[in-house]
């Protein structure tokens, strides 16, 4: 366990490190087993809750399937155990910025291998198949670029759910990432095996759909949530198939990622071919193929090149999903625009310093042409210089506008830093947000939320996924108990008579829909000291997000 005190440092979009909870002495022979159509697993119990760990959902993406589709798991002989998690996905090397906290660190992983597209299930340990359960389907953060399934503690959740009265299953997964779940160009894209990653993600979604009742849950009671790269993906998915989610699941959390602007596949090529030059094959006749069978640790090598999310290029990552032409056919917010979406309850929110731990690497940026010159080439493409300028009228150079905002002159470690901090946490997270809720409310239910505990944080502020804590801890449980409603009744308020409501202090409030006062949109706020919540008006800087979203609608 991590000292809560660390919880949301561990990296910029990686998660808590909570593991699983200590089991004591097995007792096998009572240990549940559950079959299903490729073979069966033998978890195990702690009070209760039973835990399913490392189940295979497909095939060891390795040798001639690396960077390909995932292929669905081959039946397997005898009873398989089911009582450690799988290994996790290649990570990408990254170099945190020396201006970070000296406690921040990204977790170790004790497991990593290229064979690691394994599931998790925690379900009340009494639960059988006649039960139809609601399922929290969580997908994990990390840029794109690392996490795991394993930092991630489902009991927390199915526990806390048997004590509402309101039981649920948790599911997670690892999906590939970085070059080896979202290499891009002209290669990948003739061999149709684009944003892989995310296909790891829909095959374990499907997965769920087929076997989940086989551990007490409800195919048709799924719900996906995810956090920062893992609440862009959960943005996918609802675009996915013209917004068709085709049974797979019912409603939808986005913690700090939403529909976005994205890049095309094609602008992927100057990493493919630097990973082409520096594994030798860029004599080869295939270089796709060559790179299928390239030494492991010279491709990671190679990988650890490429820039991250904390490069001079930021949240202009690398490896990423991109337009392809069959998952995702153009720009996130257009889809929105065009409401070609799956028309499913939403759940969304910010931390409100987005973008402060990502302008740490951007330090060099020191008037106001840099600043100009660095969203135009980074964010902003094709944006016409007269633009620029009034994205520099709206995020001005003067601290007391910036980010950590509310902070005055504080946190100011450049002339530029808090200028920057703000337009990236707007240009990538708020704004999104806002743009979505504002369309999606018309269509379905949506909730909103702002976190601002933290505040006083140096530098960072309420930083990027600090919000982590409030889900995957028991500090007050208003945010778990909410996710736990909304798996049940599609609405994360308490429901009216519910047995253990009086253990909720959720239940002593009342979350409006972002759409139930157009004027004055309500955001459930997180404040200091904790247990606070409060409303905050999604109205704030209202003109500068409006203009973001503009230039946003017109990229290429």
């Amino acid at each position: 366990m991590v000292c809560p005190s660390l919880i949301g440092v561990a990296s910029a979009f990686l998660a808590v490190p909570v593991l699983s909870i200590p089991l004591g002495v097995r007792d096998t022979a009572t240990d549940p087993i559950v079959n299903i159509s490729y073979g069966a697993f033998q978890g195990s119990t702690s009070g209760n809750v039973a835990q399913f760990l490392g189940i295979p959902f497909a095939q060891p993406p390795i040798g001639s399937l690396r960077f390909g589709l995932p292929q669905p798991p081959e039946p397997l002989e005898g009873i398989q155990q089911a009582t450690s998690f799988g290994p996790a996905c290649p990570q990408q090397e990254i170099v945190l910025p020396e201006e970070l906290p000296s406690n921040f660190s990204i977790p170790v992983l004790d497991l990593i291998s290229e064979d690691c597209l394994y599931a998790n299930v925690w379900a009340p340990a009494d639960a059988t198949s006649e039960d139809n359960l609601p399922v929290i389907f969580w997908i994990y953060g990390g840029g794109f670029e690392l996490g795991s399934a394993s930092i991630y503690d489902g009991s927390l959740y199915v526990e806390r759910s048997i004590d509402l009265g309101e039981p649920v299953i948790f599911v997670s997964h690892n999906y590939r990432m970085n070059a080896f779940g979202f290499l891009a160009g002209q290669e990948v894209e003739e061999a149709g095996l684009t944003n892989v990653g995310l296909r790891d993600q829909r095959l374990a979604l499907e997965w769920v759909n087929q076997y989940i009742s086989a551990f007490g849950g409800d195919p048709s009671k799924v719900i996906i949530w995810g956090e920062s790269a893992g609440a862009f993906s959960v943005a996918a998915h609802l675009v996915w198939n013209n917004g068709d989610p085709a049974g797979l699941f019912r409603g939808a959390i986005m913690e700090s990622g939403f529909p976005i602007a994205l890049h095309n596949v094609s602008e992927g090529q100057p990493s493919y071919d630097q990973l082409v030059q520096y594994t030798g094959c860029a004599n080869s006749s295939d270089t796709l193929d060559c790179l299928r069978y390239a030494d492991y640790e010279t491709l990671q090598a190679a990988i650890a090149l490429t820039p991250t999310i904390f490069s001079y290029t930021s949240l202009n990552l690398a490896w990423e999903p991109r337009i392809d032409g069959t998952i995702i056919l153009q720009n996130g917010e257009r889809y929105i625009e065009q409401g070609i979406y799956a028309k499913v309850p939403i759940i969304a929110g910010d931390c409100d310093d987005e973008g402060t731990l990502f302008s740490l690497s951007n330090l060099n940026i020191t008037t106001d042409d840099e600043f100009l010159t660095y969203i135009q080439e980074n964010y902003i493409i094709g944006a016409s210089d007269a633009d620029i300028s009034l994205v520099g009228e709206a995020y001005p150079s003067d601290p007391s506008d910036g980010s950590p905002f509310d902070t005055g002159d504080l946190n100011d470690l450049t002339p530029q830093f808090k200028r920057i901090a703000a337009f990236q946490g707007d240009w990538m997270f708020q704004a999104p947000r806002r743009y979505m809720l504002e369309t999606l409310s018309k269509t379905q239910d949506t909730w909103g939320y702002l976190y601002k505990r933290g505040k006083a944080t140096p530098i960072l502020g309420t930083f990027h996924a600090s919000d982590l804590v409030e889900y995957f801890t028991s500090v007050d449980y208003i945010g778990v108990d909410a996710i736990i409603n909304f798996a049940n009744t599609l609405n994360p308020n308490t429901p009216p008579g519910l047995p253990g409501a009086i253990l909720s202090l959720l239940s002593l409030y009342t979350w409006d829909q972002w759409g139930s006062n157009p004027s004055s949109p309500p955001l459930l706020t997180f404040v200091d000291p904790a247990p606070l919540i409060t409303t905050t008006a999604d109205t704030y800087r209202a003109d500068a997000m409006q203009l973001l979203t503009n230039l946003s609608l017109q990229i290429p």
